[in-house]
């Protein structure tokens, strides 16, 4: 890319990017209470299997806006090997968050347990009821969560070193010029509007 092109993403991929993060975060949180949590269990997981179902659709959403919006340069901070290692790590996140909640809709369908989110919204069986299946299910979604956690530990301290440290605006690629909009005259909006959102 050339100094011509986007310098943040574009304004859909920013939106979905934090509320798949918001849910994210919130869904470990709910997921690991639930394990601690006998009393309020099914009232945790009727939102923790909410909620991934609500990442598992953004996600859909998610990886259609990459293949249509054009990407921001990366900072000169960053080399070659590092600009890799940024597409693996990305294509490893993508592929964890659209792979859990279907990990966690098949072993809930395995468990025999009715596959309902939003309280009444009930969801079709992705997987025969069968317990060993389940065993397995369970297993993954429990590992694949793990790893999540530490892919997302990467990211972000990845980022954190590129704004804190080295201050190459790698994050501001990410965020909104929300107390800025009004003093620029809006330059934001016209920038978004130029790199096609």
């Amino acid at each position: 890319m050339t100094g011509s092109g986007p310098t943040r993403h574009a304004t859909p991929t920013r939106i979905l990017h934090w509320l798949i993060a918001v849910m994210v975060f919130s869904t470990l949180i709910v997921g690991y209470t639930m394990l601690n949590s006998l009393g309020n269990y099914s009232t945790l997981l009727l939102v923790h299997k909410s909620l991934g179902v609500a990442i598992l659709t953004l996600m859909v959403l998610r990886i259609i806006n990459r293949f249509m919006q054009r990407l921001p340069a990366f900072p000169a901070t960053v080399g070659p090997r590092e600009k890799k290692f940024v597409v693996v790590s990305e294509r490893s996140m993508y592929t964890l968050l659209f792979a859990q909640p279907l990990v966690g809709w098949a072993m809930v369908s395995a468990s025999g347990i009715p596959v309902v989110i939003f309280g009444s919204v009930r969801l079709p069986r992705i997987a025969p009821f069968d317990a060993t299946l389940f065993g397995v299910l369970r297993q993954t979604h429990t590992i694949l969560a793990y790893y999540l956690v530490v892919i997302i530990a990467v990211h972000v301290s990845v980022i954190l070193l590129h704004s804190v440290t080295l201050r190459d605006g790698m994050l501001s690629r990410m965020t909104f010029r929300l107390l800025r909009a009004g003093a620029d005259g809006g330059g934001e909006s016209q920038t978004d509007e130029r790199s096609g959102t």
